[in-house]
């Protein structure tokens, strides 16, 4: 946000020593003019402050619940990890047992899992847990 109200304030600052001729005056406007973008910027980082702390707070109540409550992201982390790992290790592992030591057809064998619901999910997880431990790394969280 800092960036385009630069931008209004070196254009009003050129309009406002053609208005304002005496120098002092129109320092002084230029002055006030920066310390009422500055209040905005500040109005903003305050609105932005009060939402992340509401955040806080909604994380806070929720992990003090009862474990249904604060259950449901490990519940669907294990699920989308045993998932991947039933994808990727079990069943090529399963296949591969059946079809070469027990001559079992390749159609008879278990289905793989839909990835392309799950595989955003999981990375969704993988990525705040990660932002998360980053955050704790350099003592933000």
């Amino acid at each position: 946000m800092a960036f385009p109200i630069i931008g209004v304030l070196g254009a009003l600052s050129g309009i406002i020593e053609k208005i304002i001729p005496d120098p002092q005056a129109a320092a002084e406007t230029k002055l006030r003019l920066a310390e009422l973008a500055a209040k905005g910027e500040g109005d903003e980082l305050a609105a932005n402050l009060q939402l992340a702390l509401a955040q806080v707070g909604l994380n806070t109540a929720e992990a003090q619940g009862n474990w249904f409550q604060k259950g449901w992201r490990p519940f669907v982390g294990w699920t989308c990890g045993a998932a991947f790992a039933y994808n990727f290790v079990i069943l090529p592992l399963l296949v591969f047992t059946a079809t070469v030591l027990f001559g079992v057809e390749q159609k008879l064998m278990p289905p793989s899992l839909d990835l392309a619901t799950m595989l955003p999910v999981l990375f969704g997880l993988l990525g705040l847990g990660g932002m998360r431990s980053f955050e704790r790394s350099q003592g933000k969280a």
